[in-house]
Parts: C-alpha cells; sequence; structure tokens
C-alpha cells in the first residue's frame, strides 16, 4: 500500500500507531522527533509523513516547514496527529503546510480510516 513516515516522540503512541498502520498493509518509518523526520524523509521518500506536534529537537510545525522547503519532498502531504484540537492549533499546522490534522486520541479505527481517505485524496 502506502510507504507513511511517522514522527512522534512517544515511543508507545509511536508504536501503537506503526503497529495500527503495518496491520492495515502500510510500510511504516518511524522516527522520534521532528529533526529525525526531516532527515528521513529525502531518503525515504514517503507516500505520507504524520506527526505529533510536540516533539524535541524540533516541533512537528518546524519539521513541517522544512520539509515544505526541500523541493525534493516539498509535495509529500504531512498530516499533524496532537492532543491539542483548538482553532488555532489546526490554523498554525495548516499555515506550516499541513494537509490535514488528526486529534488524538483516536481508535485505531479511526487512524486507518482517515488514512486510507487522505491516500485516496492524493492517489496513493
Amino acid at each position: 500500500m502506502a510507504k507513511i513516515l511517522i514522527a512522534e516522540d512517544e515511543r508507545d503512541i509511536r508504536e501503537l500507531i506503526s503497529f495500527t498502520l503495518t496491520f492495515a498493509g502500510h510500510e511504516i518509518i518511524q522516527a522520534s522527533n521532528g529533526a529525525e523526520a526531516v532527515d528521513l524523509a529525502p531518503k525515504i521518500m514517503p507516500d505520507l509523513i504524520m506527526m505529533d506536534v510536540r516533539m524535541p529537537r524540533m516541533t512537528g510545525y518546524e519539521a513541517c516547514r522544512a520539509i515544505k522547503q526541500m523541493d525534493s519532498v516539498k509535495h509529500i502531504p504531512v498530516v499533524f496527529l496532537s492532543a491539542k484540537g483548538q482553532d488555532d492549533e489546526v490554523t498554525d499546522a495548516m499555515d506550516a503546510g499541513a494537509m490535514d490534522y488528526i486529534t488524538k486520541p483516536f481508535s485505531p479505527t479511526e487512524l486507518t480510516e482517515k488514512v486510507a481517505s487522505l491516500l485516496k485524496k492524493i492517489g496513493v
């Protein structure tokens, strides 16, 4: 199916997302912070990048902006995963270049369906 880069600093959450999406048939590459995601993106060329907002070394917003400045990967959609769902957070995400914003907590079924919908939208 799709190659998805997951950037999440909380190991348990990262593992749960990875397990859920791997079970749904996707290839998952994990990053533990925003800087690692920025480094990995051009190397692995994922179909979709999903990242937390609050991470060490580089926030999700900073990482998204950095990815959108790189010609080789700026076309890759970025989706934020965050427990903070206030309007200003969502606006900041979209301003950083995100395609969508998923609020935690979410069930494995909700995540799988949302990712399938997003991938269909981008033609993957």
